[in-house]
């Protein structure tokens, strides 16, 4: 399958997207030269060049007529993120996360569909992903003891 990331996906998606999908043509509009390239004509001649779908960051283009018109002309998949929680490198790693976790199996469903499909891609919920404990005051079950004295090992 070959993707296309369109200008509103962070660069710093090219590469885990890429080794995610080994076997896979990955490019980002800018490293075809079509930075600011208008979405009407950016689909049309991704479809030209043989692209099967677009990722983007762009839910505006379904709020647009004529931009709708295009996606469904292109025949594209049409994957689309929302980073709509944070901002930020915070919101940048949401956002990277979710897409992450959720296109390989999209890329594998989207290579047994006969014709086009719209994805939505989840956000992951902003959540604290992480647990600190102060061993001395909160120590979990594993933790030695302080009354502990470790015990010498011997050399049979």
């Amino acid at each position: 399958m070959r993707l296309l990331l369109d200008e509103d996906v962070p660069m710093q998606f090219v590469e885990p997207i890429r080794r995610l999908l080994p076997g896979h043509d990955v490019s980002h509009v800018v490293d075809l030269g079509w930075k600011s390239k208008k979405d009407v004509h950016l689909l049309r001649d991704a479809r030209q060049r043989g692209f099967d779908a677009i990722l983007t960051n762009d839910s505006s283009q379904l709020s647009s007529p004529d931009e709708c018109r295009a996606i469904r002309d292109s025949g594209l998949h049409h994957i689309r993120y929302r980073q709509s929680t944070k901002r930020g490198l915070d919101g940048l790693a949401y956002a990277l996360a979710g897409v992450v976790a959720a296109i390989r199996p999209i890329v594998e469903e989207l290579a047994l569909e006969p014709e086009q499909r719209l994805v939505l891609v989840r956000e992951i919920a902003v959540s604290t992903r992480h647990e600190v404990t102060n061993p001395r005051t909160d120590p979990p079950a594993y933790w030695p003891r302080a009354q502990q004295k470790r015990r010498p090992r011997s050399n049979k």
